[in-house]
């Protein structure tokens, strides 16, 4: 009888052999992954939001920030239901026959809920770990001037609680035989 996938959490993985369990790692990776992907249903139909974010571990949640208006918060206000994923790509993997060849990855998968954030407070410190996160080499008040109010009429900061995630890693042997990186960055 064919596993009924649906019938299990969302955070469940198939290939148990690269599932990774140790929350430490699962942070480690939010914490240096440079952006992600927001997933969201807009009237049954997927909509998806790539975005620099912020994973803050006391609240077990993600921060984005978009415009303070558009379509990501039209989404929504109809449905808060969310679900994040972030991924790095290691090296390619060679083999003699076509369906062999495979690559080396890593990447968290989180399940959850969206809010705007309606605090301030909570807003402003959230923009701040945003801006801790991308330029920890700059000082507030120092190297540039902080976010004001007349600013935060203009944006919107989005906070992801998270209920459910799930780590995934698969890494060959390091003198994999012709083992190579994928350099084909256009940026």
């Amino acid at each position: 009888m064919a596993r009924s996938y649906l019938q299990e959490a969302p955070n469940q993985m198939r290939r148990k052999d690269r599932a990774v369990e140790d929350e430490d790692w699962i942070k480690a990776f939010l914490g240096r992954a440079p952006f992600g992907a927001f997933a969201f249903s807009q009237e049954g139909r997927p909509f998806i939001n790539s975005n620099i974010f912020v994973y803050e571990e006391a609240r077990h949640a993600i921060y984005f920030h978009t415009a303070r208006e558009g379509r990501t918060r039209s989404v929504l206000e109809q449905n808060t239901g969310a679900c994040f994923s972030v991924s790095e790509m290691g090296r390619l993997l060679p083999a003699k026959e076509a369906l062999e060849m495979s690559v080396e990855y890593s990447g968290v998968t989180a399940f959850g809920k969206v809010q705007v954030v309606e605090n301030k407070e909570e807003g402003f410190a959230a923009l701040q770990l945003l801006l801790d996160k991308y330029f920890p080499h700059l000082t507030p008040g120092q190297d540039y001037r902080p976010t004001t109010p007349e600013e935060w009429k203009r944006t919107a900061v989005f906070r992801f609680d998270i209920e459910l995630w799930s780590g995934k890693q698969k890494k060959a042997d390091p003198d994999f035989p012709g083992a190579f990186l994928y350099e084909n960055n256009q940026l």
